[in-house]
Parts: C-alpha cells; sequence; structure tokens
C-alpha cells in the first residue's frame, strides 16, 4: 500500500492502531511528496533523524515522481483545485498510488474521494 502522510504523523503522535496498520504490511511505499512532507514538518535536525530511521527501519519504499506522476497530478488539479480544494501534494500523492496501481490508505478520504481511479482505504484513527 501507499501511505499517505497523515498515517505516518499518527504514528509519530502515539497512535497505536496506525502502528499496527504499518506493521501488518508487508510492501510498504511512500510517496516522495509525502518523505519530503514529513521532512518539512519536523521542528529540528533530530526530528529530522527519527523520521529517516523510521523510514528506513519499516523497509519503506519511497516512490519518485516520474513524468507521467506529474502530468496526472496537473490533470487533478485542473479539474478539482475549485471544486473540491485539490492541492498540488495531494494530486502527487494520488497520481503516485494510480501511477504504481497501489491502494491508497489515509485518514483523510475528503481530500481523495474526487479521483474516481484510485484505490482508497480509509484509516479512522
Amino acid at each position: 500500500m501507499l501511505y499517505d502522510t497523515d498515517i505516518l504523523i499518527w504514528v509519530q503522535r502515539g497512535n497505536e492502531k496506525a502502528a499496527r496498520l504499518i506493521d501488518r504490511d508487508s510492501a510498504r511505499f511512500l510517496s516522495v511528496q509525502s518523505y519530503m512532507e514529513l521532512l518539512q514538518g519536523a521542528r529540528n535536525k533530530e526530528q529530522h533523524r527519527i523520521t529517516r530511521g523510521f523510514i528506513s527501519d519499516f523497509e519503506f519504499t519511497i516512490l519518485p515522481l516520474s513524468e507521467n506522476i506529474g502530468h496526472r497530478a496537473l490533470i487533478y488539479v485542473e479539474q478539482f483545485a475549485l471544486s473540491s480544494y485539490m492541492r498540488a501534494g495531494d494530486a502527487l500523492i494520488a497520481a503516485t498510488a494510480i501511477e504504481n496501481n497501489l491502494p491508497l490508505v489515509t485518514s483523510n478520504a475528503k481530500h481523495f474521494r474526487v479521483v474516481k481511479d484510485l484505490e482508497l482505504k480509509v484509516f479512522k484513527p
């Protein structure tokens, strides 16, 4: 599964249900967009180190941006930014999931429901 940024934030906040969800999964993927969001949200170098360690320890595969992902994300922003407030980061994460044929797990389903081709798994903390 591809994990939205919010799932890892739940883990950082001590949510055991989110931690079990990740622990049970043998193939863990993260968009480079989510990885950047996690690092950007860190308050100091120690949080950077902890985030990098978590990603490494749980063997997340970081999926890079590609031309197809960028193009697909642009289409999502064009289609949904005004009607559904689709943000660039969410568009990149959704496009990464679709281009890699992965379900996206998130607790922010409202950010992604407009993307019809996306297999969405809703996490309820």
